[in-house]
């Protein structure tokens, strides 16, 4: 676990330090909740021992993310391309970790291939239940 003794913003990202000295920085124009939040918005933020969640926004960090090399996942370019999904509810649908399913959007960590199976699934049937509204409804 990343022990981290400071966490501060700029006007463009958010800024972690550990406990030995490193610095690693996200930029909010990577995600878009942190990239269209308003200060205030970006200015409450909660942090655990395993990252960071805004909750006005719902939007998570996972501070081994932020040491993790920048290449993209395929889970990172979809929540990307559709800022309407909302990774902690999808997690919280799932049963599984908000800040684990974070990790597997940074790339932080690799989910199974069934696992991943899983999350398509239950993006799937998210969409399905939107279909399923009568327009004008």
């Amino acid at each position: 676990m990343i022990t981290i003794e400071k966490i501060w913003l700029t006007e463009d990202a958010v800024w972690i330090r550990t406990a030995d000295g490193k610095e690693a920085c996200e930029f909010f124009a990577d995600y878009p909740r942190l990239k269209f939040a308003s200060p205030e918005q970006r200015a409450h933020y909660v942090a655990d021992g395993f990252g960071i969640n805004w909750p006005d926004i719902d939007e998570d960090l996972s501070f081994e993310g932020f040491f993790s090399s920048k290449y993209r996942t395929e889970l990172h370019r979809l929540f990307l391309a559709h800022p309407e999904l909302n990774a902690s509810a999808i997690a919280r649908r799932m049963g599984i970790s908000q800040s684990l399913f974070a990790q597997y959007i940074s790339g932080a960590k690799k989910p199974s291939p069934a696992r991943l199976s899983a999350i398509y699934a239950t993006i799937h049937s998210i969409g399905e239940e939107l279909l399923a509204i009568p327009a004008g409804a």
